[in-house]
């Protein structure tokens, strides 16, 4: 089937390795979907750093559709890889809990002299300094909206959040669509509904919407 020679690429976010996203990566292959799961040092190398590194593994890829499942600082790392290397095989993004305007505990963490907990994560992202998203292809974003985390350790974060990224943070002009969950920022890798409306949104560039209540 013509399915499943769609790829899916995964890419992590802050302070973890790809083994965080082996549970989703195992959904996507039930569901049909090749996985390559991409692994990257967060804290030594900027995500522009690693935007390269992500796209010297998609050069070695023999897939006539690639998407990109995206967990936190991930996103912005596929937010670069899309400026850099525009011309990209079809395929959809999405993204998982991404400070797409950038995240108000990154800027606590750089005003009160806590960076170096961040590394050279900072650099380029997670203080809303990432790229524009002005590539065709769709990109949807899911944000979680359990405020469970260490981001309760940075009063005043806006409300409704994911316990370390606010849903505002994940809005992004470009972006096709944007949908909240009733889970946290880690919970989202062990979420059967979150893999749930990426699939969605591979296939049709849509989440699933619950029906608008008159």
């Amino acid at each position: 089937m013509a399915g499943q020679r769609e790829t899916v690429v995964l890419v992590h976010g802050l302070y973890v390795h790809g083994l965080w996203m082996r549970l989703l990566e195992y959904w996507l292959e039930q569901a049909g979907y090749q996985t390559v799961n991409f692994s990257y040092p967060t804290m030594t190398r900027t995500p522009a750093e690693n935007a390269e590194e992500l796209h010297a593994l998609l050069e070695t890829l023999d897939a006539p559709v690639v998407h990109f499942l995206a967990h936190s600082m991930g996103g912005l790392v596929v937010r670069y890889l899309f400026q850099r290397y525009p011309r990209q095989r079809p395929g959809r993004v999405v993204t998982l809990g991404t400070p797409h305007q950038g995240s108000y505990a990154a800027q606590i963490m750089q005003g009160s002299g806590l960076g170096c907990l961040v590394g050279r994560g900072l650099e380029g992202g997670l203080l809303g300094d990432a790229p524009a998203w002005t590539t065709p292809h769709q990109l949807g974003s899911i944000a979680g909206t359990l405020n469970l985390g260490v981001g309760l350790l940075f009063p005043g974060m806006p409300a409704p959040a994911d316990g370390m990224i606010a849903v505002v943070e994940t809005q992004l002009p470009g972006m096709s669509d944007h949908i909240c969950l009733p889970v946290s920022h880690m919970q989202m890798l062990v979420d059967p509904a979150t893999v749930t409306q990426a699939c969605a949104f591979f296939a049709t560039g849509r989440f699933h919407h619950p029906p608008q209540h008159r």
